[in-house]
């Protein structure tokens, strides 16, 4: 019976966990792959709510930092199981338990996360990663044992996962943790494991399922910005504030969050996912997409306290912890779609409204004026792309095809 004319599951009991073909036809995310997503976003909607309070106290450095290195330890688990599972997803039992095994890791750093971020008390957050990351290296290990073409790379990321993990718990028996200069070691520790288990064969990593992967994460990211906002609204609204104060920050913010997910989506990613390198480029860069993404939700739900005359700090600072993250998204994005050719006459224009972002911290009205930025840039980008596919070399190229 042809796979089409099948009516069981696609799951099985056991499967060796051989590579996946990296040209695979209709490769897609599965739905254990989004019922992740979706259990893992818990944990950047609590770190994002920590950052939102930190930030109205006025503990803005504290609160920065502290979400910075709450937000790797969430995006650097999601990103290994994401791309473990482009090359070796079998879908049978094992496989679908020990994901479920990494969730309930993500859920216990999700309950960490405030107190990581108001306290730099890493403790609930590193059990919780010991979780994730021994589920993580048992998958390596069953790919090493069916897997022989690249045993030496799966054997050298369950090595790596399991010294830096041994790593993170020993430094929870130091003083204070040992501090950010600890972190950071065991941070570029982790970020190096893919680095030195590449170097013997390469996993066979999906393009168009990483580049689906990444922006179905960044949706619910841009999502949970979204709710995070409503519930700001809702809040003030509750506490007799007049919509008219709010209603600047209210359509200015979704004016950008708008304009954010029309740029990201504006580029084939797939297209740029061609070699290792940029496999890095784009995977790590991503650290500060979805960190600045879920950060604009924050800084969006501080701007509406601000408004209502419940945040304690100044009209600055209420305005730079909306147009920073804003900034850093458009630049990060900006960096990872530049591409040589016609296109590149459009750097300009980015890095003119990343200025303009930044320059709209100090305007009156600043979450209104960056919706309008983002949205001018949307445009800009959509007349670029256009002009593009209408050049004389455009035309030709296509009809050559």
């Amino acid at each position: 019976m042809s796979q089409q004319q099948s009516t069981g599951p696609s799951w099985a009991w056991y499967r060796p966990m051989t590579a996946r073909p990296a040209g695979e036809k209709h490769r897609t995310a599965t739905v254990l792959e989004l019922f992740f997503d979706l259990c893992f976003v818990t944990a950047v909607a609590q770190a994002a709510a920590a950052f939102e309070h930190e930030v109205a106290e006025g503990h803005i450095g504290h609160g920065v930092l502290g979400y910075a290195l709450v937000f790797f330890a969430i995006w650097w688990a999601w990103m290994n199981f994401t791309w473990f599972a482009s090359a070796y997803d079998t879908d049978d039992v094992p496989y679908r338990l020990l994901t479920l095994v990494q969730i309930t890791g993500a859920l216990i750093m999700a309950a960490g996360a405030a107190k990581a971020l108001k306290d730099y008390d890493f403790t609930v957050i590193t059990w919780g990663y010991v979780v994730m990351r021994l589920a993580m290296a048992a998958q390596w290990i069953r790919a090493a044992r069916a897997d022989t073409e690249r045993r030496q790379c799966c054997v050298r990321y369950a090595v790596g996962i399991l010294l830096v993990q041994a790593g993170w718990v020993g430094r929870l028996a130091l003083p204070d943790d040992g501090g950010l200069p600890v972190f950071a070691v065991l941070a570029l520790a982790e970020l190096a494991v893919p680095v030195w288990a590449e170097r013997t064969t390469r996993t066979t990593w999906h393009p168009h399922h990483i580049a689906e992967r990444y922006g179905l994460f960044t949706i619910i990211v841009l999502g949970e910005s979204i709710t995070a906002a409503t519930a700001a609204v809702r809040t003030a609204l509750d506490t007799d504030t007049s919509f008219s104060d709010i209603a600047p920050v209210t359509v200015g913010g979704l004016l950008t969050v708008f304009a954010m997910w029309w740029l990201y989506f504006s580029q084939n990613a797939s297209g740029r996912l061609t070699a290792f390198r940029a496999a890095l480029r784009w995977g790590y860069g991503h650290y500060a997409i979805f960190a600045s993404g879920a950060a604009v939700g924050a800084g969006l739900a501080v701007g509406i306290a601000h408004s209502s005359g419940h945040a304690h700090i100044s009209d600055t600072a209420a305005a730079a912890a909306y147009t920073l993250p804003v900034a850093v998204f458009v630049t990060v994005l900006w960096l990872l779609h530049r591409s040589p050719g016609p296109a590149r006459g459009i750097d300009a224009v980015w890095g003119v409204a990343v200025l303009a972002i930044l320059a709209a911290t100090v305007a009156p009205s600043p979450v209104l004026i960056t919706g309008i930025i983002t949205s001018a840039l949307v445009a800009a980008v959509l007349a670029a792309h256009s002009r593009v596919r209408q050049s004389p070399h455009a035309v030709r190229r296509s009809t050559t095809r």
